[in-house]
């Protein structure tokens, strides 16, 4: 297993974590002005670090 290959699978695979978890703590606001945006930016970041780690486990699109 490249380490680049690797780093750029996982990386691709936290950034959509992100987003998803971006847009599903906004929706859960009734409307804009009432989204916490200290906690949608906490929540997402936190699923990036928790892709990543769970990415160490392996990667399907990367063979060992």
């Amino acid at each position: 297993m490249e380490k680049r290959t690797w780093l750029k699978a996982a990386s691709i695979r936290a950034l959509k974590t992100i987003a998803q978890t971006a847009v599903a703590t906004i929706g859960t606001a009734a409307v804009m002005a009432q989204v916490d945006w200290k906690m949608v930016v906490s929540a997402s970041v936190l699923a990036g670090i928790l892709s990543m780690l769970t990415s160490l486990a392996g990667l399907p699109e990367v063979e060992s």
